[in-house]
């Protein structure tokens, strides 16, 4: 089984912790508004650990 790395799960924390904030925006440069899916915080955490060239596990499609 595919692991986080400790970078990545420390990002996606980060990230989450904006979310229970408030402050986290979606979009390019945050222009679409706050963040209200807690699912939708969690693939911009995941989104970004990626753009940073962290470990993260591919995503299963949805056929398998």
């Amino acid at each position: 089984m595919a692991k986080y790395s400790k970078k990545a799960q420390d990002k996606i924390e980060e990230v989450m912790h904006e979310f229970k904030e408030g402050t986290l925006r979606s979009g390019k440069n945050g222009k679409n508004g706050k963040v209200k899916s807690r699912k939708q915080a969690i693939a911009i955490g995941i989104s970004e650990a990626k753009e940073a060239g962290l470990k993260v596990p591919v995503q299963k499609s949805a056929k398998e």
